[in-house]
């Protein structure tokens, strides 16, 4: 096991209290190195543990910022050890689906990595090069929700000489502002109306064993969905709520703010962008390969960020909207809570974030109107449904069923999201994320499973209220 003297890691332990772990960037500026140096401390809140999963981990380098994030609430035990300096946090009750390469870096922080310390328990460690310390009075620890949580980090200070330094609790914990803790049950149900903004009836229970069972059968993968009918307002929630990196379906709301704007009268649709090299981006689309400088027209640059999931024409997107930090303003405004943009495309690592949840809030949004012009609506739904992957929902929907949606696919994580037109005229939202061994197909025929169940289940419970 990579972690160094387990004996000398468990001597310094507190109780923390943890939330949704947000995925990291390898792209680290030299900031990043004042970061660290010295986490010297013990953390500890308490939250009720649960066997559950590692949604994320991600470090802002711009900020100085580390922020976590789990499935749900969980304890965590932090510990600070010496020589070399190592934040070593274990995550009890939280099962690590997919191991990670841990990552190195230059200057104070040397590595973080993570790993499965026994059956039961993840542990993230970060590593600090020799010689440097951190002020732990300074050290902010921030609980943003039962879920998540955010250290703040002061710049490191280098250990003069042969100093020595004992850990250091740290047992101040802020409340983000505007948040405030829950005092209710977990188990409580989830206000579904206010989250969506409609009517909402009763869950889809008569179909949830068949769910349960396909998703016992699929045991290699983990997933999050939520589906709900627009006429009726019932619903099925699986972990819709459970936050999962967003891969390409963050190009969703991107399209809709990208409306709103041209609704507002801040784009134009004559306008021309043009292609520039810190945008440029591998993976999905066709863009990349043009030269440098080449000019494109703003409606077919969005067009290709849809419709062939085009990396680089959604940066160029994100740029005309005025950056990352416009744009996750936009969908905190929306009242999206696990939609984030942390990096620019293609975000290979999965620190974009979003939920099930998220993403149907926004296409009830976007089928009532309340987010942009009928125009403006029907063409985002105009490109959606000419999205070219249709190996996911589509796949599992019957004979002249329409869907406008947006797939997102970084290899250890899938998903899809969208608005479905059955032939009787039942209109219905769908989303589904499901994490799975690296590009392992078998995905596609668990959510086609999944689609076909819903579709068939809404297709014979309108087929009866006709009667």
């Amino acid at each position: 096991m990579w972690f160094a003297s387990k004996a000398v890691e468990n001597t310094v332990t507190a109780a923390f209290s943890l939330t949704p772990l947000n995925s990291f960037s390898s792209n680290m500026t030299p900031k990043l190195r004042w970061l660290l140096p010295g986490l010297i401390s013990v953390l500890s809140v308490a939250l009720p543990a649960k066997a559950d999963t590692l949604t994320s981990w991600h470090f802002d380098a711009s900020q100085n910022q580390l922020n976590l994030t789990t499935d749900s609430g969980v304890q965590p035990s932090v510990k600070l050890i010496a020589n070399p300096t190592r934040l070593v946090i274990d995550l009890p009750g939280i099962v690590l689906e997919y191991p990670e390469t841990p990552q190195s870096y230059n200057s104070a922080i040397q590595q973080i990595r993570v790993g499965q310390f026994d059956t039961e328990t993840t542990r993230l460690v970060i590593q600090l090069t020799p010689g440097y310390k951190l002020d732990p009075q300074k050290v902010r620890v921030i609980r943003e929700s039962s879920t998540r949580w955010s250290f703040q980090l002061p710049n490191p200070e280098q250990i003069a000489g042969n100093e020595f330094f004992e850990p250091t609790a740290i047992t101040r914990i802020e409340q983000k502002p505007g948040q405030v803790t829950p005092t209710v049950s977990s188990a409580t149900p989830r206000n579904y109306a206010g989250d969506l903004e409609m009517r909402i009836g009763y869950e889809m229970s008569a179909i949830k064993p068949q769910i349960e069972s396909a998703i016992e059968q699929y045991r290699s993968l983990s997933a999050g969905m939520f589906f709900l009918d627009l006429d009726t307002g019932n619903y099925l929630d699986i972990k819709g709520d459970r936050v999962f990196p967003a891969a390409s379906t963050i190009k969703l709301p991107i399209l809709i703010a990208f409306y709103q704007d041209v609704d507002a009268g801040k784009v134009s649709l004559d306008e021309t962008l043009v292609m520039k090299s810190d945008l440029v981006a591998s993976g999905s689309g066709t863009m990349q390969d043009r030269p440098n400088g080449t000019r494109f027209s703003i409606r077919e640059t969005v067009d290709k960020m849809i419709t062939i999931s085009d990396n680089t024409a959604t940066n160029m997107i994100i740029e005309r909207l005025g950056g990352i930090a416009k744009l996750n303003e936009r969908f905190r405004s929306w009242g999206l809570t696990d939609t984030r943009i942390r990096n620019w495309l293609g975000d290979f690592q999965g620190t974009n974030t979003t939920s099930s949840v998220d993403m149907v809030k926004l296409l009830a949004m976007l089928s009532r109107d309340k987010l942009v012009s009928e125009s403006s609506r029907e063409e985002a739904l105009e490109l959606l449904r000419r999205t070219t992957t249709r190996t996911l929902l589509p796949s599992g929907l019957g004979p002249g069923a329409v869907i406008a949606d947006k797939t997102g696919d970084i290899g250890f994580v899938v998903g899809d999201a969208g608005i479905i037109d059955m032939p009787n005229g039942k209109r219905y939202l769908a989303a589904i994320f499901v994490k799975r061994p690296y590009n392992d197909p078998i995905v596609r025929d668990f959510v086609r499973r999944i689609s076909r169940i819903v579709y068939n289940y809404l297709d014979r419970e309108s087929a009866k209220a006709s009667n």
